[in-house]
């Protein structure tokens, strides 16, 4: 895992293709923002954890 640190309105390139940027920091709270190219999913991991546990619960049934 790469670690960085980053300040407001700084950013992070992956790939030569998608750009991370902290928009704001307040308290504990990072806001950020994704650009990437069309086709590119973005999910938040809690919601792909999510559905791992539903289809686990389908397959069990």
């Amino acid at each position: 895992m790469l670690v960085l640190t980053r300040k407001e309105k700084q950013s992070v390139i992956i790939d030569k293709k998608v750009e991370v940027v902290v928009l704001e920091v307040i308290g504990s709270t990072v806001k950020i923002g994704i650009k990437a190219p069309n086709g590119v999913n973005i999910v938040r991991k809690e919601l792909l954890e999510i559905k791992e546990e539903k289809n686990e619960l389908i397959e069990l049934q």
